[in-house]
């Protein structure tokens, strides 16, 4: 069994491995771990987002941390950018997020943030997950006068909201500009408007009221059309849809148009490079970019790179190549100059400033890149077999990319949370591409179901 996949641990709440007996022993295997490393009585900071499970979880969680020994601080919901924020700030040897993203209320994870806010290392998962997986830890535990205790941080929303205006240019305002959010029901449902109103907007937010199984349900950066219909309704400048937790966002112009991850990097990384702000003249995307945005860094003279899916590799290679701005379509967007991980509300408040300095609107500004149409099909699947050795289905793939050669492409993948095989295709054609991924998905089914 293994418990951390491509973003901590995920799992369907009050099944293995999130439940109470399994979380018990991951917060005593983290304390356990960061008590060896730090050589000192570990203080380990837990915020969560509005799932109902998430107060089973919580309770559990800093049962196993208090329990081997180590301290707990509690900031309740929270953005997971705020907790890898607050995990530095504060001076705790760990940042902990109890939060399944973008997922419906009944799935749940964990992700882990080491002292500087970042996420684990793989050796470090490895070696806390073999903890947890042991049979009995129970002689790992200290004496009972050294057990742990948990507190709450009061002015933990605070300390964020200062962190994401030191962002912004000094006597920022946004006194004259009407803006609409989604927050999902989730972890940005009470920060995100107020740090839009203290910046002097006009706000008109949905998604602001959780009750514990709405998260994510029907609103959200998942679903954008809800907020774009709004940003007609409203009149508003622009529209900002954030996940469960916080770390992505999608836009909308003010003509209700989506304006998705790969638009923002481009309408952002176009602004730095006229400021002569863009560090080596780089950007950072992955394998899932959209192909219009490799055409765009091509055609400005950009040089980027494209990571595997998931933000801990974007951050690596933005680390690696000195880079200042790196992301994923899905709207996880990374501004290294002020935060270390994927932050919804950072994003929205960069791309805004953008649209305050140059006086244009959004939908003039996105006009920068030209997205190519994408068709993607999510494939459930019986298992994980390398499809490029399987004749048939290399062939497959083999002809199909060749007929986008110089004007798309073909990515098939493997979900990394989930049995699911992600055949996307991009091209200047929408009915042309469509009949490719159907095909690929028809010769696919049949061998991999």
């Amino acid at each position: 069994m293994r418990l951390f996949g491509t973003d901590g641990i995920r799992g369907v709440a009050n099944k293995s491995p999130m439940t109470p007996f399994h979380i018990v022993k991951v917060g005593g295997a983290l304390a356990n771990y960061f008590k060896k490393t730090k050589s000192h009585r570990p203080k380990i900071l837990i915020g969560k987002d509005t799932r109902l499970s998430g107060y089973m979880l919580e309770s559990s969680l800093a049962a196993g941390i208090t329990a081997m020994g180590g301290d707990v601080l509690l900031v309740g919901p929270m953005p997971t950018p705020g907790i890898a924020f607050l995990t530095k700030n504060i001076n705790a040897d760990a940042g902990v997020v109890i939060s399944a993203s973008h997922n419906p209320y009944m799935d749940n994870g964990i992700k882990v943030f080491n002292s500087e806010g970042m996420k684990l290392s793989d050796s470090a998962e490895k070696e806390i997950e073999k903890i947890a997986l042991s049979a009995n830890i129970h002689h790992l535990l200290p004496v009972s006068s050294r057990i742990g205790k948990n507190v709450r941080v009061d002015d933990a929303l605070g300390r964020y909201i200062v962190f994401l205006k030191n962002s912004l240019p000094r006597d920022f305002s946004l006194e004259g500009m009407k803006v609409t959010l989604d927050c999902a029901n989730g972890a940005t449902y009470k920060i995100a408007p107020m740090i839009f109103n203290e910046l002097r907007a006009e706000v008109k937010a949905v998604g602001v009221s959780p009750d514990g199984i709405n998260i994510n349900k029907n609103c959200g950066s998942l679903y954008p059309e809800k907020l774009a219909n709004m940003v007609l309704k409203e009149r508003s400048n622009a529209g900002f849809a954030f996940d469960g937790d916080g770390d992505r966002l999608i836009a909308v112009d003010e003509k209700g148009h989506v304006v998705s991850g790969d638009e923002i990097i481009a309408v952002v990384s176009n602004f730095l490079k006229e400021q002569k702000q863009l560090k080596n003249n780089f950007v950072v995307g992955t394998v899932m970019s959209n192909y219009g945005l490799r055409k765009y860094f091509e055609q400005k003279g950009i040089r980027s790179s494209m990571t595997r899916v998931g933000d801990k590799y974007v951050l690596e290679e933005m680390h690696k190549r000195g880079a200042v701005i790196g992301g994923e379509d899905s709207g996880h967007i990374i501004f290294l100059n002020h935060h270390s991980t994927g932050d919804g509300l950072l994003t929205a408040l960069q791309l805004i400033s953008v649209m305050k300095h140059t006086k244009k609107k959004l939908s003039e500004l996105r006009k920068v890149m030209k997205r190519y149409p994408q068709v993607l099909i999510n494939l459930p699947v019986g298992k994980r077999a390398d499809f490029k050795k399987v004749p048939e289905l290399k062939k497959a793939y083999d002809e199909a990319s060749l007929k986008l050669a110089g004007r798309g492409r073909v990515l098939i993948r493997y979900s990394g949370t989930q049995l699911l095989l992600r055949i996307m295709v991009e091209g200047p054609s929408h009915k042309e591409i469509t009949k490719i991924a159907e095909d690929l998905t028809k010769i696919f089914k049949k061998k991999l179901s």
